[in-house]
């Protein structure tokens, strides 16, 4: 239809610009002129409009010969006036067909003047072209209006899919992944061990449900999977199809809200039916947060787009039938945010916390994603994993790939330990920047992160020092890395204070050295005063204000709950707090200076040391000075510290 209406345009056009030859529009007198020299063959007359043939094509007026015997065609700008031209030289003619516009003093003379010459004459009566306009116009408007209808009824067929009103918007866009093309099992999912016999009884229900059906057993209808991001959750819920064998659908919480009240709920309705038509199969909701929120958070109530569509939800998962084999899956990292009724035993029954891999899983991590990576012999996977406290699946991949794009652009065959460690700087510090730094800045940071670097090798209680440079990095100057030598589950308040200390080394030293300090201690300050207000407000960590805790409320107006002020103590006891921690931070950094004042050789060695290096590792720091306290420690009751980055840019 597009293609006819185009066609008709231009047809219009064509009808409307087609004018016969090519003729040569004179004037009257030249017209007159040619008649009395014999030169008109035939004319046809059509009301006051004259077109005719010439016997012989005449020259134009302009290059008719002058007084001279000479042709003076009209003279561009900067040409030379008096250059001229013969009549042979410049035979610039008129077309044989002429038209001409007769005046309306023309009479019978013109009628008796043509007849004396010879010439023929037709008269032709005027054409009244006004009814083929009308239909023109007529027939573009109407072929206008057709195409425009029928556009718009290709929309809204695809708009209501045959069901009704906007329901073609209401047509789920899950995916469906077919099981025998992408199978996805528990040997591609590593350092999961527990989760992965949580999800086992879900597998045996989907390949044999009469054998939990004959005991009067029920298989959970909806199984939560919450943890960080990139430990791997989307990637369960695809094993646990691979293994199981169904079909596996696959939809984002987002993917329900659009702009149109009820489209969600629909959508909602259109995957369930799907799903149960595709018995027994899996139904993966990821990021249900989007639209699993706290009810009455939004401005319209009952409503409100999303809250509908979690309406929907929830009255899908109660009407499961007994007998049908479909289980709902989700992960999302926010559980806190959902809506208590999507978790109640009936709908969300388990929940499965998929954390950060042990030490054990890294390895197994990494093994899964070297298989088609060509390693070097001196590639240690158990060190890498030592190396990688705190890191995610996602992040292990993402360093592996690191490792060989920097292999490859070295022009290696392999990747070795090397790549890997610089892999393992750039995930965890950030990529080096181009910027350089001048003699005074370098000289300050070189001080600043042996601080960091000096406390943390003699202060007990913090974390084992892999690495420090002043190689700006990220936003950061100048980093001072740090490793716990095994997975860290808790923490005591000597180790708290210890890190506290460490943290306050960069300032402590600047002010050492220089009698002054800078703005490069912003990030350590920042960090040491959240885990002093954590140590003093969370933990209970101070006998002046006891064993309670002063946090402020998680509990969020957006989320649906109250408005109010959600501080639950008073002015006081904020003054109170604020004292504590402006005393615990003073405390640690009076200990800081002291231990630097005390060992300053050893902070002026390190600091050199890095002037001239830019880096240092844990053995290069041995040799300047001496073995540390935390060398040989083990402690297995401490979060991990990956890295404090120190000092940040000003």
């Amino acid at each position: 239809m597009i293609f006819l209406f185009v066609l008709a345009i231009a047809l219009a056009m064509m009808f409307f610009t087609m004018q016969g030859p090519d003729r040569s529009p004179i004037s009257y007198s030249f017209f007159y002129s040619q008649l009395q020299a014999g030169n008109i063959a035939e004319v046809e007359i059509e009301g006051q409009q004259v077109i005719g043939t010439f016997k012989e094509p005449p020259l134009k007026e302009e290059t008719k010969p002058n007084k001279g015997g000479v042709i003076q065609p009209p003279q561009s700008d900067g040409a030379d006036k008096t250059t001229a031209k013969t009549i042979d030289d410049a035979k610039q003619h008129y077309q044989e067909f002429f038209s001409t516009i007769l005046t309306p003093f023309v009479g019978e003379s013109l009628d008796q003047e043509l007849r004396n010459q010879g010439v023929k004459i037709v008269s032709v009566a005027r054409q009244d072209s006004t009814f083929l306009l009308v239909f023109v116009y007529l027939f573009v408007t109407v072929l206008l209006f057709v195409v425009i209808w029928i556009m718009f009824r290709r929309a809204r067929d695809q708009f209501m899919g045959g069901g009704g009103l906007l329901s073609g918007f209401t047509k789920s866009t899950a995916q469906k992944y077919d099981a025998n093309k992408q199978a996805v099992t528990f040997d591609d999912v590593a350092g999961l061990e527990g989760v992965k016999k949580d999800l086992q009884e879900v597998i045996e229900f989907l390949e044999d449900p009469e054998k939990f059906q004959k005991l009067g057993g029920r298989v959970p209808k909806g199984v939560l999977l919450n943890g960080p991001p990139g430990t791997g959750k989307t990637l369960l819920a695809r094993a646990v199809a691979g293994e199981s064998g169904v079909p596996f659908f696959s939809i984002n919480g987002s993917e329900f809200i659009q702009m149109f009240v009820g489209v969600g709920a629909g959508r909602v309705r259109d995957l369930f039916k799907t799903a149960k038509e595709a018995a027994p199969a899996i139904l993966f909701i990821d990021e249900i947060d989007a639209v699993g929120r706290h009810r009455g958070a939004g401005l319209g109530g009952g409503h409100d787009e999303r809250e509908q569509t979690l309406n929907q939800i929830l009255s899908e998962m109660d009407g499961f039938e007994p007998n049908e084999s479909v289980i709902v899956m989700a992960a999302t990292n926010r559980p806190d945010v959902l809506d208590p009724a999507l978790l109640r035993p009936g709908r969300f029954d388990r929940h499965v916390t998929v954390d950060r891999p042990t030490q054990k899983g890294r390895v197994e991590i990494f093994g899964v994603h070297v298989r088609n990576v060509p390693l070097a012999d001196d590639v240690d996977l158990k060190k890498l994993a030592a190396g990688t406290v705190g890191l995610t699946g996602a992040d292990i991949q993402n360093l592996v790939n690191e490792a060989a794009l920097w292999a490859t652009r070295q022009g290696k065959d392999q990747v070795d330990m090397e790549d890997f460690e610089h892999a393992r700087d750039k995930v965890l510090m950030g990529a080096k920047r181009e910027e350089v730094l001048s003699e005074k800045e370098k000289e300050m940071t070189a001080y600043h992160e042996a601080g960091h670097a000096v406390l943390a090798w003699l202060v007990p209680g913090n974390d084992r020092l892999h690495k420090v440079t002043i190689i700006p990095r990220g936003r950061a100057l100048g980093v001072t890395q740090l490793l716990p030598e095994e997975d860290r589950l808790n923490i005591n308040e000597n180790d708290l204070y210890a890190r506290l200390v460490f943290m306050l080394g960069g300032r402590a030293a600047e002010k050492l050295i220089y009698d002054q300090y800078s703005a490069g201690a912003e990030n350590d300050l920042s960090q040491a005063t959240n885990l002093a207000r954590r140590m003093i407000a969370h933990w209970g960590m101070s006998d002046r204000l006891g064993p309670v805790a002063y946090h402020l409320s998680e509990e969020h107006p957006f989320l649906g709950k109250d408005i109010h002020e959600q501080r639950q103590f008073s002015e006081h006891t904020a003054q109170l707090i604020d004292e504590e921690v402006a005393q615990l931070l003073r405390k640690a950094a009076d200990e800081a200076t002291q231990v630097l004042e005390t060992n300053r050789d050893k902070l002026v060695v390190v600091a050199e040391a890095l002037i001239e290096r830019e880096m240092l590792d844990e053995e290069e720091t041995t040799k300047l000075i001496g073995p540390s306290v935390n060398s040989q420690t083990s402690e297995v009751n401490s979060e991990p510290q990956a890295t404090t980055n120190s000092p940040t840019e000003s």
